[in-house]
């Protein structure tokens, strides 16, 4: 299954970043091989609105089936769940441990967002 983790750097010790749109980079993992690949999510770091939605947009044409995050804004979950991505929330740590926990089943599957909109 291929993953997307938001994180605050590029490598599995970095930590998760718990904002989606505005999440520094996306660390996208196949959870069968163990490879990952690192996008940078710079382009929604400080834009005045927007971010939650294009960083969903980038996410789905990714192609990653889930995401794992902290928290998941309303535009941003409703983005995912048109692109068919899954939302996993309460991610927390290293990039590492969320994947540990994401593959024991420990984290939420959001079937609505757990913050309002323009949360930081």
């Amino acid at each position: 299954m291929k993953v997307a983790v938001t994180s605050q750097g590029q490598t599995m010790a970095s930590e998760v970043d718990p904002r989606f749109g505005r999440a520094r980079f996306f660390i996208v993992l196949d959870t069968e091989s163990g490879v990952f690949a690192v996008h940078d999510n710079a382009q929604n770091l400080n834009a005045a609105q927007g971010a939650g939605i294009q960083a969903a947009q980038n996410v789905a044409q990714l192609g990653v089936e889930a995401i794992v995050t902290g928290n998941i804004g309303p535009k941003a979950h409703s983005a995912l769940e048109a692109g068919h991505v899954k939302v996993y929330i309460g991610a927390e740590g290293t990039i590492r441990r969320a994947i540990e926990r994401f593959n024991a089943g420990q984290l939420e599957c959001a079937d609505r967002p757990n913050v309002g909109g323009h949360w930081r």
